[in-house]
């Protein structure tokens, strides 16, 4: 295992997540990483730990129930301005992506993702660069189903996670775009056995 550069204990990991199981494995592969993780499971515990311990690092999770972790990162920024923030979600999307970026997180995994993983996303050029941090056009142009994927999501996000008003923009039945959100996201390519 090699040794974690002295950034990582020099201030709490503040770990927002509404799943506890994935919360508590999560937070304890972390602290044997050489983090001080503090956990919450809403935004408000989100906020006030944030206050409290001033965190330099923070993973937060896409849903929080009916929330949208999205808007939670301008506000943890306010908090702590150096906060470096890592967006972790279950259905990653281009526009998600871009949109977190935007918001002032640091980085994006889509779940599932181990702690390894967590640790180079989170200490990964600890210093600002632009350039870098949008995700890069995909080389082949996107599946049909997959660009449906892309817009629905880029929809949903603009309306800050409202799914009636996406179903009006989209023009399409509630239940139907419930029924999309629900299954996983299209992969960009077929996985081939050579």
């Amino acid at each position: 295992m090699t040794e974690l550069p002295h950034a990582a204990t020099a201030r709490p990991l503040l770990l927002v997540d509404d799943d506890a199981t994935f919360l508590r494995v999560l937070a304890r592969a972390l602290s044997s990483r050489g983090f001080e993780v503090i956990t919450a499971s809403n935004f408000d515990e989100a906020r006030a730990l944030t206050r409290r311990h001033q965190p330099r690092y923070c993973v937060l999770d896409l849903k929080l129930g009916e929330d949208n972790g999205l808007r939670l990162i301008p506000e943890l920024h306010a908090l702590v301005p150096d906060l470096r923030v890592l967006l972790l979600t279950g259905y990653a999307s281009i526009a998600t992506a871009v949109e977190a970026i935007k918001r002032g997180a640091h980085d994006y995994l889509a779940k599932p993702v181990d702690a390894d993983a967590v640790v180079r996303a989170l200490l990964d050029g600890d210093s600002d660069s632009e350039d870098s941090d949008l995700p890069e056009a995909p080389e082949q142009p996107l599946a049909l189903r997959r660009l449906e994927w892309e817009h629905i999501q880029r929809v949903l996000t603009e309306c800050d996670g409202n799914i009636s008003e996406t179903a009006r923009r989209l023009g399409m039945h509630r239940r139907t775009l419930q029924r999309k959100l629900s299954k996983h996201p299209v992969r960009e390519r077929p996985e081939r056995d050579d």
